[in-house]
């Protein structure tokens, strides 16, 4: 099984923010200048590396729910400007929208076993993807969605 990261998702309060935000990064229109890959840097660096590049993904929460995963391609270690340690968690362009899962908020970065990750949002329902977060959520407990 594979081992997954989950973070919040600082900045961004919808799927919609973080695709343009990541858009945007990928085409150089940020002040950060182009970049080949897409990726996340953090502070630490996960022990556990081999496992979570074993079909990984990083698990977004936005406004204290989970709501979309980004598959792991890979970490890389490096010192920043000041010669301080940071890490890049490397990630797949594509979004893929899970289930809604409320999470409390905390600092960092998590892991996320498997069997604790959200499903997949279930594509084939027609119009589903239009629809507000907060509605899909509540057709999803309601096990309309």
């Amino acid at each position: 099984m594979a081992l997954n990261l989950i973070k919040l998702c600082v900045g961004a309060s919808s799927i919609e923010d973080l695709a343009d935000w990541q858009s945007r990064v990928l085409a150089g229109k940020t002040g950060y200048g182009k970049v080949d890959k897409l990726f996340h840097t953090t502070r630490m660096t996960p022990k556990r590396g081999e496992e979570l590049l074993d079909g990984g993904s990083l698990y977004w929460v936005m406004s204290g729910t989970i709501r979309v995963r980004q598959k792991l391609l890979d970490i890389e270690q490096y010192k920043d400007s000041e010669g301080i340690k940071r890490c890049r968690l490397v990630l797949d362009p594509p979004l893929i929208q899970t289930r809604p899962a409320p999470r409390r908020p905390f600092q960092g970065w998590r892991y996320l076993e498997a069997k604790d990750a959200p499903a997949d949002l279930d594509v084939s329902n027609a119009g589903a993807d239009d629809m507000p977060a907060e509605m899909q959520a509540e057709l999803m407990e309601l096990g309309l969605l």
